[in-house]
């Protein structure tokens, strides 16, 4: 499990499991508790770059980021200490 810290959004904490390049479970603390939880279902079992193709860059309200774009940088970041 990798724990990041994200920057800018409302949640606090993304802990993510990823298995090579497959995303194995996402679990946010804060934010929007529904929709953080079904994103988090919904990318289990994807590859990280299929991830980052659908959500990277997605951002919230007038931020220059979202909760889903801190999770790629959080699955890359994962991907990257293996």
């Amino acid at each position: 499990m990798h724990s990041y810290t994200p920057r800018g959004v409302c949640s606090r904490q993304i802990d993510v499991e990823v298995n090579g390049d497959t995303v194995e479970s996402v679990q946010f603390t804060g934010g929007c508790d529904g929709n953080l939880k079904a994103v988090s279902k919904l990318v289990a079992g994807m590859k990280v770059d299929d991830v980052a193709a659908l959500l990277e860059g997605n951002t919230c309200g007038r931020r220059s980021t979202s909760c889903a774009d801190q999770m790629v940088r959080a699955l890359r970041e994962a991907q990257a200490a293996q």
